[in-house]
């Protein structure tokens, strides 16, 4: 795995997956961790690692599960998202935070401290994952600044580890 440090992999009990996935599941609005898939918690460097099978779909920050980029892109989650312009992508993806003027639009829902995941408004495609630093109403409109701080990203460490 590419310069990411996996300790204490363990097997998630039944109901703990369910708890896990009921929460990611009222965030995003789309189900996750189907029935029988063998999911497993690590620790890593900078937070708590959800597997599925050898691929890294979710995360564990402060608490909260959440998925990773990968995990968006095979569960195509229809909330908590933020969209960016095309002129933003280059440093999105290159790991630097969201700033307010760059956003097109995002969910109302967005409260201050949730977990989002940032997408391209060409093609709707996640970039990373952030924590909004910012409600769904201030992310709409625009207002100069940091609006949400970046977690983890394309081509970052984490979506290395899963190539």
């Amino acid at each position: 795995m590419a310069d990411i440090r996996i300790r204490k992999r363990k097997r998630l009990r039944n109901k703990e997956v369910k708890a896990f996935a009921d929460e990611i599941e009222a965030a995003l609005g789309v189900p996750v961790f189907s029935e029988g898939e063998p999911v497993d918690r690590a620790e890593s460097t900078d937070f708590d690692l959800l597997f599925v099978g050898n691929d890294i779909l979710g995360i564990v920050y402060e608490g909260k599960p959440f998925l990773t980029v990968r995990g968006v892109i095979r569960y195509k989650p229809v909330k908590r998202y933020v969209t960016v312009d095309m002129g933003a992508v280059p440093f999105i993806t290159n790991g630097a935070d969201c700033m307010g003027p760059g956003i097109v639009e995002c969910d109302p829902g967005i409260a201050e401290g949730d977990c989002v995941w940032i997408r391209d408004s060409k093609n709707k495609m996640p970039l990373a994952i952030g924590v909004a630093l910012r409600s769904g109403a201030d992310l709409a409109a625009k207002k100069p600044g940091k609006a949400v701080k970046s977690l983890t990203y394309v081509g970052d460490k984490l979506w290395k580890a899963g190539e």
